[in-house]
């Protein structure tokens, strides 16, 4: 998925300053963008109050829309470098298109997960006939500088491992590993995505990794993440130090786990690419203006997304946080 915004702002993170090596209780409030067609996001990261957790660096989540008389998702051609994309759904169907040929449906609680590596372009849509509600999330992992430059692939898992626990808790793996499970899932870093659906009334405690730093986005429902009530669209950073996390639901609820070692590396991020410096950030820009590098999208009804123009300024290191 792409960022659509027409002035998007260069963005310094990773590096440990920062870091909370100890437990916090850190709310990070969206900031709302349009993505394409009919859908509107909420940006969770980069947010001003922080730009990564573990290797995740980029959060939207979107609905859940009615778009039972709109076309839905419209998201054109467009490239990535240096990072994956995490295609996640409870409700609706996206259908991805990639400069690879990979042509592939995703649906509720299937991984899709792209890696573009040194360079890839696609689109993403919802189908001409499509269910009246789309909810989802989508999620950028940053690659380490040993894997940025790996050949792009494609993936879909639609059979995830799942952990359950007392009185209601279902935790699918998304990536990484929790609580044993492992997701078939490609990752270069240590790090966790998990699917939480609390039933009515669950109070349980989730095993995580205490060198692990994390936060919670909230999908749905009316939940209490370490004894903070958290409203749908909302995520909460928890730092590090913790081997155990507390949750409770007072309805059906939905939760996103993301989490992993700090990322050590300071990376460049603008608009949909993720580097090193500035430097290949406008080579980036300029191959894929050029049609350069990142291929095709094939299928797609309608012309590539052009890159926005490059700020002025020049890039300022500011770490991970503001």
């Amino acid at each position: 998925m792409s960022n659509l915004d027409l002035g998007p702002s260069v963005t310094l993170c990773g590096g440990r300053d920062g870091v909370a090596a100890q437990p916090v209780r850190e709310l990070l409030a969206p900031r709302l963008a349009a993505l394409g067609g009919s859908t509107v996001v909420r940006r969770l990261l980069p947010n001003l109050g922080r730009r990564m957790v573990g290797a995740w660096c980029f959060v939207d989540h979107y609905g859940p829309d009615d778009i039972a008389d709109e076309p839905g998702m419209r998201v054109p051609p467009h490239p990535h470098t240096g990072l994956q994309t995490v295609s996640w759904l409870h409700e609706g169907e996206v259908l991805h298109r990639d400069s690879l040929g990979s042509l592939q449906s995703i649906r509720p609680r299937e991984l899709g997960l792209m890696t573009a590596g040194r360079a890839i372009a696609h689109a993403e849509q919802s189908p001409r006939e499509h269910a009246p509600l789309l909810h989802g999330a989508q999620l950028w992992v940053a690659l380490p500088d040993a894997h940025r430059h790996t050949a792009p692939a494609f993936e879909h898992h639609a059979d995830l491992p799942v952990v359950t626990g007392s009185g209601g808790l279902r935790a699918t793996v998304i990536l990484g590993e929790l609580d044993g499970a492992a997701s078939p899932g490609t990752t270069y870093s240590p790090l966790v995505g998990a699917d939480l659906a609390l039933a009515e009334g669950v109070d349980a405690w989730l095993p995580v990794e205490p060198d692990f730093e994390y936060a919670v986005l909230t999908m749905s429902g009316a939940t209490e993440v370490d004894g903070v009530r958290l409203e749908p669209g909302s995520m909460l950073y928890l730092g590090c130090g913790r081997s155990k996390l507390r949750l409770r639901a007072q309805s059906h609820s939905g939760l996103l786990l993301l989490g992993g070692q700090p990322f050590e590396e300071k990376i460049v991020m603008w608009w949909n690419f993720v580097a090193r410096t500035g430097a290949e950030i406008t080579e980036a820009r300029d191959a894929w203006m050029s049609g350069e590098r990142f291929g095709t999208v094939h299928g797609y009804d309608g012309a590539p997304l052009p890159a926005p123009s490059l700020p002025a300024t020049p890039l300022k290191p500011r770490g991970r946080t503001r």
